[in-house]
C-alpha cells in the first residue's frame, strides 16, 4: 500500500502542484480512507518529502545508467533533459514553485542533493567533451557547471519566468542549446547543429 500511495501522490503532486493536492484528494483517487494514508504518513509534509526524495533518487539512478552508455557528450546532455522531462511531467514549473514556496526546507534539501548529482554528471561530461575535442580546453569546469546549474534553477522560478510568457519546456531547451554553444569547439558546434537537424526536439 505504501508504494501505491507514493506513486499516486507523486503523480498528483507533479500534475497539480504540491500545495493543491490534499490528503482527501489522494484518498479519493486511491479509493481508500484518509485514515489509511495517515497510518503510513503522519502528515502531508512527510508524504511530500518521501515523494520528492524518491523521485530525486529515481532520476539520479537513470542519469547514472546513462553515464555507462558512453554516448557522445552533446547527445548525453540531451538525454539527461529527456530523463528529467519524463519524470518531471514535461518540465512544468508550477510544482517546483509550490515546493519552494510552501516547503522551503525540503526545497533546499532537494536542491542541495541535485547540486551534487548534477555536479558529478556535468564534470564527467565536460572532461569527456574536452578530451574528444567537442568542448573548449580553456574552460573552468567548476564555473561552467555552476553557471549551468543555477541558471537552470532560475528558469524554473515562476516569478521570473511565468508560464504565460515562457513555455517551460521550450525555455529549458533553449538554455541547453545556449550552454552547449558557449562551451563548444567548432567541431562540437557543428555536431550540435547536425544533431538538432536530425533529432527534432520539443
Amino acid at each position: 500500500m505504501k508504494n501505491e500511495i507514493l506513486q499516486k501522490a507523486t503523480q498528483m503532486f507533479l500534475d497539480l502542484g504540491f500545495k493543491s493536492v490534499t490528503m482527501d484528494d489522494l484518498a479519493q483517487e486511491l479509493a481508500i480512507s484518509k485514515k489509511t494514508i495517515y497510518t503510513i504518513y503522519s502528515n502531508k509534509s512527510a508524504l511530500v518529502e518521501d515523494c520528492t526524495l524518491h523521485l530525486c533518487e529515481t532520476i539520479d539512478n537513470a542519469i547514472k545508467d546513462l553515464g555507462s552508455e558512453n554516448r557522445h557528450p552533446v547527445d548525453e546532455l540531451f538525454q539527461v533533459r529527456s530523463i528529467v522531462k519524463r519524470f518531471l511531467n514535461n518540465e512544468k514549473s508550477a510544482p517546483q514553485y509550490q515546493l519552494q514556496k510552501y516547503f522551503p526546507r525540503l526545497f533546499k534539501k532537494l536542491k542541495d542533493r541535485q547540486l551534487m548529482i548534477m555536479r558529478d554528471f556535468l564534470m564527467r561530461n565536460l572532461e569527456r567533451g574536452v578530451k574528444q575535442g567537442v568542448y573548449r580546453s580553456d574552460l573552468n569546469p567548476e564555473l561552467v557547471y555552476r553557471l549551468h546549474f543555477f541558471t537552470y534553477f532560475t528558469l524554473r522560478d515562476h516569478d521570473l519566468f511565468p508560464e504565460k510568457l515562457f513555455d517551460p519546456s521550450a525555455t529549458i531547451l533553449e538554455h541547453l542549446k545556449y550552454h552547449i554553444r558557449g562551451i563548444a569547439t567548432p567541431t562540437g558546434a557543428a555536431f550540435l547543429e547536425n544533431y538538432l537537424n536530425e533529432h527534432p526536439i520539443s
